[in-house]
């Protein structure tokens, strides 16, 4: 990491959530499933969900529903139907089968110490990224927090970047993106910041050295 910043540390450190710190696909394969079940549609299964994960919970019912019905699009009476049943479903248990990632926490508390600025940067329902962050005691770790409908626009978009940059008064230039998947990459460019991926997330099925990070690191803790 220090190889970005001219062997220093940079003064912030923005993480994405779900494939990078925690990985929360069984928590949202199983509301998916309950989600479908109860809409007499057939589960989906992780190896599913897996590839549909990253672009906020809205996209990841509609690709659900559409995966389950076969047709060429949701009915948006379903699909508010259905998205409903998963924010109850997912409500319900956002962190009893999810785990952090080998080297996430004690990256997290490396970076405190060397009294570095984090902030987390998710396009997760914000209720649901404050839920998972409290079930595993990560809170504490961010200055800023920030979720898919915290603003008015989500990664790819550089808004939430950028947002979290001013809200810590850093700039550009000594901030730094740490995620999993092209969103994240294409946000950390537009917002003009270095990005590191991890390998392990969820990037489409797509490995995330197509997205041509500034630099991939198998476990987080490596950044240190």
């Amino acid at each position: 990491m220090r190889q970005l910043f001219g062997g220093q540390y940079p003064d912030l450190v923005m993480f994405d959530l779900d494939g990078t710190l925690v990985d929360s696909v069984p928590d949202l394969a199983c509301a998916i499933d309950k989600m479908l079940l109860a809409l007499g549609l057939p589960e989906a299964g992780v190896d599913k969900v897996i590839g549909w994960v990253g672009k906020g919970a809205a996209a990841l019912v509609r690709r659900a529903l559409l995966d389950a019905s076969h047709a060429a699009m949701v009915d948006e009476s379903l699909f508010e139907q259905a998205y409903a049943l998963f924010l109850r479903f997912y409500g319900e248990a956002t962190a009893d089968q999810s785990q952090l990632y080998p080297g996430a926490l004690e990256c997290l508390e490396g970076l405190v110490e060397q009294d570095i600025k984090l902030g987390l940067v998710t396009n997760k329902p914000i209720d649901f990224t404050h839920s998972m962050l409290t079930g595993f005691g990560l809170e504490r770790f961010f200055s800023v927090v920030l979720g898919g409908d915290s603003l008015a626009k989500k990664k790819p978009d550089p808004l939430p970047l950028l947002d979290a940059m001013r809200r810590c008064d850093v700039a550009a230039e000594n901030s730094l993106m740490v995620g999993d998947s092209i969103n994240d990459v294409s946000a950390a460019r537009a917002a003009g910041c270095p990005v590191v991926c991890v390998p392990y997330g969820y990037n489409h099925g797509e490995a995330i050295s197509l997205a041509k990070p500034d630099l991939i690191v198998d476990r987080l803790d490596l950044l240190l």
